[in-house]
């Protein structure tokens, strides 16, 4: 259920988009309706409208994401937090500016944002923030965490790569479809070969 509710925003993303490009005049209605006035030199295209639409859903959506977990007292993943704010920043401009290369960066900085975290926080803090999140989980020795720190921080670089590479060479629809489904695929393919990877230690620590 996590999973899903921190996907929230993302899932009406793609949604919306997809209505949006089946209904590209109601989605330019919505957009003059309710964007105008925080966009700036006009109206948004037909062809534009759904990409905006999508966006200023998925900038409401994390912020109700938020206001629902603060209402009910509980904590707010740092990760949350930070999305939220890239969100904002690069979903406003998207908006504002009526250009959709700012969205399509949001995710690389958020990915390079998680590995910059945990690179700092091991170089600097000496503070392996994998070990923190999996330990309650797993037992493993000191170098592994260290290794396993690194795997992810690499793997937070190598999408954003990725992202930039299909957002900027691709249609925007086959990049709102890698967002969806292409990264949670490599997200789960990671996590099964780390599953595999440390299947090795459990089987020692038993």
């Amino acid at each position: 259920m996590k999973f899903l509710f921190d996907l929230f925003p993302v899932i009406l993303f793609f949604g919306v988009f997809k209505w949006g490009e089946g209904h590209a005049d109601a989605a330019q209605g919505l957009v003059s309706q309710y964007l105008s006035g925080v966009m700036s030199g006009g109206a948004a295209t037909a062809t534009l409208a759904p990409i905006l639409l999508a966006t200023a859903v998925a900038i409401v959506a994390s912020l109700a994401q938020i206001g629902y977990l603060l209402a009910r007292r509980k904590k707010v993943d740092g990760m949350l937090w930070v999305s939220l704010a890239i969100i904002v920043v690069f979903g406003g401009a998207t908006i504002y500016f009526r250009d959709d290369t700012f969205i399509k960066w949001k995710p690389t900085i958020l990915y390079w944002c998680f590995a910059v975290a945990l690179l700092v926080s091991q170089i600097f803090f000496k503070k392996n923030l994998i070990r923190t999140t999996m330990e309650k989980q797993v037992s493993l020795p000191e170098p592994v965490w260290g290794k396993l720190n690194l795997a992810w921080s690499v793997f937070f670089a190598a999408m954003g790569l990725l992202n930039l590479y299909v957002a900027f060479n691709y249609t925007l629809d086959v990049w709102v479809n890698f967002k969806m489904f292409g990264t949670m695929g490599l997200m789960f393919a990671f996590i099964i070969a780390q599953s595999l990877f440390l299947s090795k230690y459990m089987k020692d620590a038993e």
